[in-house]
């Protein structure tokens, strides 16, 4: 347990550090300077050295006092709450009713007196009339049940996900002297934590050390803005923010219940122990399931207040943000989050809409003909009806068997083995996709990106090896294209400066360790830039530490580090005598336009004029990119003070503190020592994956920081840009310059729509031209399917761009926690080849669903048709209750885990991409399934009205024990069913129906199992499946006719498909339902990028939890009807 009000070993109480963590800015400064005597005091009191840390061993005693950095969560619903909530169902009320009304019938028939001579027709049926009531009763616990279980099951393997999400999030923490990587749920009070650029704070804590570091609060204070943060300025950082600029070090504070998110999520009633959020220091119990603060609740309406309201309601420094709250609800309820509605959910939406529409219209004229016929047949006058008059229970007895048949009707006609086959083929693509180095965060951008159009790729470690290496150089004047000298072949003045320079102005994470194995190449540790950079300093002959020792990361005295909008880093550090040293280094152009002085052969500066300048980017720069170079420039400035001697002509006189925050006028008038050409060689795969992209419809795009030149060279390589193409490839600033009215400033679609269908490389791009690109090319009309995009990023501020795309790729080496938050599916390589078998499984899942419809929807023609037929016209039915129990429960779940476990083949890459408007039964497969549903309703009424002819069975309608005929009927339309499951393998024309059958072990031992269980139940079935055995000739037939099925396939899909209307087209998406999902994306995108990290959780657990929510429903009714809805036909 956590201490509590009082004072521990350590120093400080958990409410008196509480106390510490609402103060802001100034006032906060005071506090710590008043009450401990200054950061170092606080350390002191919590007994952790600023450089070393706390010592291992230490861990759990810090764990008793403040508590553990975990959050516990509401606990899980039990399995009676989620029955109870599974028969809220509209459907299982009016079944329920159903049942009692028919229960109660049956004993007034059985127990009431009757008058003499009445008559009720045969007794047996009188005496069994309480098993419909009964029946239905046991269907409906049956469903509930099973829908519970199911939701059940769902929230432990949420939980089992969230679980294992946290033991892959890890924070730099130094611990007995050593930085390193430890969960983020064993951070403790007193661990030193290194806090860097993309970040998402796992604890509250204060500032030691700080280089330039801005958070984003907006989470916790509705200021949009990011906030300056520095050990004078504001030292309170907390947990659940992001840090947006620069770096530093912090003391932990405060962890899990005690932290600011973890009161918020107690306010919000969101935990386990709301309680420990009033002030009395209750610790969370050691033995409660608990998570990391970062993780949402496992409740949907607990996960929107936490990502909207959450702190802004109870942040000391509320800001405005709970005066915008209850709009934002708002429009959080009128704008469910965009990616919940996926391209193929959307489709899957519609298509249950137009086949409820066409059950429900079916089912009301079943129920009026059916209504019709029996006052017809009851109160007409002989000889046309019986003339009887009105019986209350008779009649509403026959009311409620007409009810329940026209229910059937509209039941049956919904695919209610779809949910299971969009499950099973998803959470089977998942698990796959773990495999290729996809590890997806949101299920449904599993099949969105099987129907990707364009991919905007990044280059560096995407597109190439993200393995730098210096190759070139340009110093003193002379461009060395092969770097073969050392540190004393050059003059001091420039191997000294150039190595101090990359030593110093880098991160000191960044390292260059020995290979791990033998004859390999060293190890590479932190920003591969940076570790190019420190590979020539050991080139050169020179160790980069032995700089570090000098300039420890605690003596650098300013960093402005890098960002999209610098693209560079600058470090300031003390010069001995006085004085700092400025150095800088980025995107040469950049560094370049900075400098007024440069050094020549021998060291010493001279002036470097624009004329100058553009000699080198002609000679130097534009060489070295268009050889597919990065080029990094290097310069120094230093700040001597004033009366220290003759100053150099680069030299700034310093009469007092320079104003750090005039960042221009700081950086300007630099000394450029040299430019760098770094080698990062295209990965090898990668111009295969892009050709079968290509080939596969999808347009590849490269959107790179990078310089033009290098940009194209690369472009090239990958084979993004091929010769003689009329392909574009442009800079960020003419990008804008283009599609941006010139009136106005804004981007308008109709110039955008001129640009992007040739655009193939954008270069020195921000991450706001990125989600400009994305943006523009999602809302474009211009292709007929509309485009669907997918995008990757690594960084912070790609988190716009990577929730604005169909599917977002994060980086899993070199993404940030931001990024990786927004994205939808993570490349633990960070290799473009994986987006490509992202894009195989995506189709594959796409036409293992496409493949279920087509099977299932022929089954249900089927039984529909023969549903209505027979309670219409014969009385009777040939496809009993418990039959199509075998029929829909059984055989369906064999056939959705047959069909949705096919492996992806090459030749999903063979055709063009289906697009967002492609509906999902387009007229191909509706010629399958009206043909082949055409061929077994044939054979089906042949075998009842002419069975007696070809099979030698006595026609028995009305019969009420287990006769041959229907048993034949019966058998016949199984094994139909089950060879036209051989036939939904092919959707697209293919005549091989059998290829690729030897690489699906899974589907030949389901067909063949499904095959034996039914000689089992029409041989041994009896009274249960209401079955009797067959002859072995009766056999022969009824296999005749389900190898028939396979014949009668290949004509079918002879039959050209323009013979068809297109408006009968099902699943497809309009545009204004595009529209619609593109306007509640664009609400999206008003939320800040802490808002993307909450958001994109409350989807996945939406997705996961709640699947197909609008499909459950009808998973439920159909669940029943199989079971007990064809009773009254028996």
């Amino acid at each position: 347990m956590a201490a509590g009000g009082g004072r521990n070993e350590y120093g400080c109480s958990l409410q008196e550090l509480r106390t510490l963590m609402e103060c802001r800015g100034h006032e906060a400064v005071s506090k710590i300077q008043s009450d401990y005597g200054g950061v170092d005091g606080l350390c002191k009191r919590l007994k952790a050295s600023p450089q070393s840390g706390i010592n291992e061993s230490e861990v759990p005693s810090r764990k008793q006092a403040f508590g553990a950095n975990m959050i516990p969560p509401k606990p899980p619903k039990t399995f009676l709450q989620l029955a109870l909530e599974a028969m809220q169902d509209y459907t299982l009320i009016m079944l329920i009713v159903c049942a009692l009304v028919s229960l109660a019938i049956s004993l007034y028939q059985k127990f009431r007196t009757k008058t003499p001579g009445e008559t009720h027709g045969d007794d047996s049926e009188e005496q069994a009339g309480w098993i419909e009531g009964v029946a239905i009763a046991f269907a409906v616990v049956v469903v509930v049940l099973v829908t519970a279980f199911n939701d059940w099951s769902k929230e432990r393997q949420f939980r089992g996900l969230q679980a294992k999400l946290e033991q892959e999030h890890l924070f730099d923490v130094i611990r007995n002297g050593q930085v390193s990587k430890v969960l983020v749920n064993d951070i403790v009070v007193g661990d030193i934590c290194q806090v860097k650029y993309g970040d998402a704070l796992p604890a509250d804590g204060i500032i030691i050390q700080s280089n330039d570091l801005k958070v984003d609060e907006s989470s916790l204070t509705g200021e949009s803005d990011h906030v300056k943060k520095g050990e004078d300025r504001d030292p309170i950082l907390m947990s659940g923010t992001n840090v947006m600029e620069g770096s530093g070090r912090m003391i932990v504070t405060a962890v899990g219940i005690n932290s600011q998110a973890g009161i918020i999520f107690s306010l919000l009633g969101a935990t386990g122990e709301a309680e420990g959020a009033d002030g009395d220091d209750k610790p969370a119990p050691a033995q409660a399931q608990k998570r990391s603060a970062n993780d949402k609740p496992n409740d949907p309406e607990a996960v929107q207040l936490t990502a909207v309201s959450g702190a802004a309601g109870s942040s000391p420094a509320g800001g405005d943000g709970a005066t915008n709250h209850v709009d934002d609800e708002e429009k959080k309820k009128k704008y469910s989050s965009s990616k919940e509605k996926s391209i193929l959910q959307a489709k899957l939406t519609s298509l249950a809409i137009r086949i409820g529409n066409v059950g429900s219209l079916i089912g009301a004229v079943t129920f009026l003909v059916l209504i019709i016929k029996y006052c017809v047949l009851t109160f007409a006058q002989p000889p046309t009806g019986a003339g009887l008059e009105f019986n209350f229970t008779r009649d509403l007895q026959k009311f409620i068997d007409f009810v329940i048949i026209s229910v059937t009707v509209i039941v049956v006609a919904v695919p209610e083995g779809l949910p299971l086959a969009v499950t099973l083929s998803l959470a089977y693509s998942v698990k796959k996709m773990m495999k290729d180095n996809n590890l997806v965060r949101h299920l449904d951008a599993c099949e969105t990106m099987g129907n990707a159009t364009a991919i905007c790729s990044d280059k560096t470690g995407t597109l190439t090896t993200n393995r730098m290496t210096a190759v070139q150089v340009y110093l003193g004047g002379a461009l060395e294209k092969k770097i073969t000298k050392k540190y004393s072949d050059y003059p001091k003045e420039i191997s000294e400066m150039l190595c101090k320079a990359i030593s110093v102005n880098s991160g000191y994470t960044s390292r260059i360790l020995p290979a791990e194995v033998a004859n390999e190449l060293p190890k590479q540790v932190g920003n591969k830039t940076e570790c190019a950079l420190l590979g020539l300093v050991l080139d050169l002959g020179k160790h980069y530490d032995d700089y570090r020792r000098e300039v420890p990361e605690e003596a650098i005295h300013k960093i402005y580090t890098f960002n999209s909008v610098r693209k560079s880093m600058t470090t300031v550090i003390n010069r001995p005598g006085g004085g700092y040293i400025l150095f800088c280094k980025g995107a040469s152009e950049m560094v370049m336009s900075k400098c007024a002085f440069i050094l020549d052969g021998q060291g010493q500066p001279r002036p470097f004029g624009k004329p100058e300048q553009e000699q080198i980017v002609r000679q130097v720069i534009e060489p070295m990119a268009c050889d597919g170079l990065r080029t990094i420039g290097i310069a120094f400035k230093e700040f001597v003070p004033r009366g220290s001697g003759q100053l150099g002509p680069n030299e700034v006189p310093l009469d007092g503190e320079p104003d750090w925050d005039n960042e221009d006028q700081v950086v300007s008038r630099l000394t450029c020592i040299g430019v760098i050409g770094i080698e990062d060689p295209v990965r090898p795969e990668v111009p295969a994956a892009i050709r079968k992209c290509q080939n596969a419809g999808i347009c590849v795009r490269m959107v790179t920081g990078d310089n033009i030149n290098t940009a194209r060279s690369i472009a090239t390589k990958c084979g993004i840009l091929k010769p003689g193409e009329n392909f574009l490839v442009l800079e960020g600033k003419d990008f804008n310059k283009r599609i941006r009215d010139p009136n106005t400033g804004q981007v308008t679609q109709d110039r955008f729509d001129q640009v992007w269908p040739r655009l193939r490389v954008l270069a020195r791009s921000s991450p706001q031209d990125k989600y400009t690109l994305v943006s523009g090319i999602i809302a474009s009309k211009m292709s007929a399917g509309r485009e669907v995009v997918a995008v990757t990023g690594d960084g912070t501020n790609d988190g716009p761009a990577l929730k604005k795309a169909d599917v977002g790729f994060a980086m899993g080496i070199q993404g940030t926690d931001v990024a990786k938050e927004a994205s939808d599916i993570i490349l633990t390589d960070d290799n473009f080849s994986s987006i490509v078998k992202a894009v195989m499984w995506g189709r594959n899942v796409y036409d293992s669903i496409s493949k279920f419809l087509q099977f299932q929807l022929t089954v249900n023609v089927v039984a529909v048709v023969v549903a209505v037929f027979s309670a219409c016209v014969i009385s009777d039915t040939p496809l009993r209750a418990i039959q199509m129990l075998w029929v829909n429960l059984i055989m369906d779940t064999l056939a959705s885990l047959a069909l949705a476990t096919e492996l992806p083949s090459d030749e999903l890459l063979e055709r063009k991409p289906y697009g967002r408007t492609k509906p999902l039964i387009d007229t191909t497969m509706l010629r399958n399934i009206v043909g082949n549903a055409l061929y077994q309703l044939v054979i089906t009424f042949f075998l009842l009205f002419c069975g007696d002819k070809m099979i030698d069975t006595p026609i028995e309608i009305g019969s009420r024990v287990p006769t041959e005929h229907f048993t034949a009927i019966f058998n016949a339309f199984v094994l139909m069913t089950l060879f036209n499951e051989i036939n939904a393998r092919k959707i697209h024309n293919q005549r091989n129906i059998f290829s690729g059958l030897q690489r699906n072990l899974l589907f030949v031992l389901i067909w063949i199992t499904t095959f034996v269980l039914q000689i089992l139940i029409v041989q041994y079935g009896g009274m249960v499946f209401r079955t009797r055995g067959l002859e072995l000739s009766h056999w022969l037939w009824c296999l005749c006719f389900g190898f028939g099925t396979l014949v009668w396939h290949q004509l079918v899909i002879t039959v050209p498909i323009s013979v068809l209307p297109s408006c009968l087209e099902i699943g497809g998406s309009t545009e204004q339902e595009i529209e619609q999902i593109l306007e509640e994306e664009q609400y999206d995108q008003m939320a800040s990028l802490t808002d993307v990290e909450s958001d994109i959780n409350k989807k996945g657990q939406v997705l996961w939890i709640r699947g197909l929510a609008r499909l459950q429903t009808q998973v439920r009714c159909c669940s029943i009807t199989v079971m007990c809805l064809y009773l009254p036909l028996i």
